[in-house]
């Protein structure tokens, strides 16, 4: 990641600290719960690791076709599972641009890519507008809703529905 190294450690932490939430979400009763949180996990943990500052670590060349690898396997699980739910079909977008990202970063001179570097401004530019939209839709649905109830919730780690909205 370019720029201050210090927002690169902040969205490392950022990314790690969702990751282990979403952990910490595969303790759930509910199987398909815990499916979603371990491929939520996944891309919080490999955002981590793409976000770490290119000053303190360079990855090897050949991280990043291994990257490509892992989440391409990790779409190609989104679009088997999107027959049981749409939830699914975010997580395919999200898999194929961590693909996208890799793939850019392994075309690039040296493994980081700068402005005007590869990668296709449009498919940029669709993958921007889908993340913001999603994340503006995501919010609003954090919001208390006047004149609801809050019930009891025995494991809120695992259960809680407006923190278990975080991770989807």
């Amino acid at each position: 990641m370019h720029g201050p190294a210090s927002h690169g450690w902040l969205l490392v932490a950022l990314c790690a600290a969702t990751g282990a939430y979403c952990l910490l979400r595969m303790r759930s009763q509910v199987e398909e719960q815990r499916r979603a949180a371990g491929g939520e996990a996944l891309m919080g943990f490999g955002m981590a690791a793409m976000a770490v500052p290119a000053a303190v670590f360079t990855p090897p060349a050949w991280a990043w076709p291994v990257y490509a690898v892992v989440f391409g396997a990790a779409a190609l699980h989104a679009l088997w599972s999107a027959r049981e739910g749409a939830h699914h079909l975010h997580h395919l977008v999200g898999a194929s641009a961590m693909v996208y990202m890799a793939v850019a970063m392994a075309a690039s001179p040296g493994g980081h890519s700068g402005h005007g570097g590869p990668g296709g401004p449009l498919v940029t530019g669709a993958l921007l507008l889908y993340f913001t939209g999603y994340v503006l839709l995501s919010g609003v649905r954090l919001v208390p809703v006047a004149g609801t109830a809050i019930a009891a919730i025995p494991n809120p780690i695992s259960a809680s529905p407006p923190a278990a909205r975080r991770c989807s």
